[in-house]
């Protein structure tokens, strides 16, 4: 794969060292990770190269994306980084059998809803007892006021597709809680986003 398959988004190099203390924190030792919506692969060099110890399985339901982790893989990406995986969350056969955590990062608000249910079986069906699921991105949350810049977001969001927008806290919950997930903690991270842990029961 040429890299000038390689895409880039500016926000990665912003939060991947934010995200990546979380994950240090929360991701168990070793085993699979399964990232679902890897979008350019520019995350999952980085976390790959900092977390030799996991072996880290990008996955995202587009072509391009497909097409831009793997020229970032093969230009530097670890051994641990594997080759990327179609995967859609809002279908039902995803390309694994099992993993040992689930990070997502900025899927929730820019999808169809349809996908956060995926998500949230896919993560009840794959995920072994205690095991997480990171979720990354803004939210509404019930008593905390929404921010201008996420406000405005969520607007520009809507606009592009009104399938899309920022999500209720408590809502994932409940459809995170229907599926054998429990929240077990929310960080507050720069930039007016949060950091959600699940674990499986």
């Amino acid at each position: 794969m040429s890299a000038d398959a390689r895409q880039t988004a500016p926000a990665t190099l912003r939060n991947r060292e934010p995200i990546l203390g979380i994950l240090r924190e929360e991701l168990p030792e070793s085993g699979l990770v399964l990232e679902v919506a890897s979008g350019t692969g520019e995350h999952a060099v980085h976390f790959a190269k900092a977390l030799p110890s996991l072996t880290w399985q990008p996955t995202d339901p587009s072509p391009e994306a497909i097409a831009s982790i793997a020229a970032w893989r093969d230009g530097e990406g670890p051994e641990n980084l594997l080759a990327p995986l179609e995967l859609d969350a809002a279908g039902e056969d995803w390309p694994v059998t099992r993993a040992d955590a689930i990070v997502c990062i900025n899927m929730v608000h820019i999808s169809p809803w349809e996908a956060t249910e995926g998500l949230m079986r896919g993560a009840g069906r794959f995920l072994a007892s205690r095991a997480p699921l990171v979720l990354y991105g803004p939210y509404r949350r019930a008593g905390h006021p929404l921010e201008p810049s996420n406000a405005a977001f969520d607007e520009s969001l809507k606009a592009r597709d009104p399938r899309w927008g920022l999500r209720e806290l408590e809502t994932v919950g409940e459809c995170a809680e229907a599926n054998g997930l429990v929240l077990s903690r929310v960080v507050e991270m720069p930039a007016n986003n949060l950091t959600v842990i699940f674990r499986k029961r």
